[in-house]
């Protein structure tokens, strides 16, 4: 498992790439939680993923069965990181425009469940999700071109909600 250790340990440099805790602070009113600040280097991610930052702090870390609660409260990216964000290729100006959606959040989730379901039940549930007032939504990070969900089979059905919905 993640958290145990293997001889490949031994081929990176762990020091280095691991989180370190660099302040500890009381959680005013409870004695028995703490603030955890922790800092990761920047090296782990990838330049310009918000989804793999996210993944990895939020996958593994609340993964950790050792640690009873945990919540996370606030994430600091370095502005060395976010330079390499380049938001929507067009900008979010031209995005709202395509979908004709002002004025608000852009509303949005994750198909679930996120493997097993057939092309034809995905873009089922991909326009329910369009009907019922979401702006759109996206794949799992695990769904790519499955035998039960080819990619151009879903793609077809996806569309076919869009333009229903």
């Amino acid at each position: 498992g993640t958290w145990t250790t293997v001889w490949t340990d031994l081929l990176t440099d762990l020091d280095y790439y691991k989180g370190r805790a660099y302040a500890i602070e009381d959680v005013p009113g409870d004695d028995e939680a703490f603030y955890a600040f922790i800092a990761y280097p920047i090296d782990l991610f990838e330049e310009g993923s918000v989804v793999n930052v996210f993944t990895s702090l939020v996958g593994n870390v609340f993964g950790f069965k050792a640690i009873r609660a945990l919540r996370l409260e606030d994430v600091r990216f370095p502005i060395a990181y976010v330079m390499t964000c380049n938001g929507p290729p067009q900008g979010i100006q031209v995005e709202r425009d395509i979908m004709n959606k002002y004025g608000r959040p852009l509303l949005g989730c994750t198909i679930k469940p996120k493997l097993g379901l057939s092309a034809k039940n995905y873009g089922r549930a991909v326009y329910e999700c369009l009907r019922g007032g979401l702006d759109f939504t996206k794949d799992d990070e695990n769904v790519n071109s499955q035998p039960f969900m080819r990619w151009r089979n879903r793609f077809d059905f996806v569309m076919e909600a869009t333009l229903k919905a």
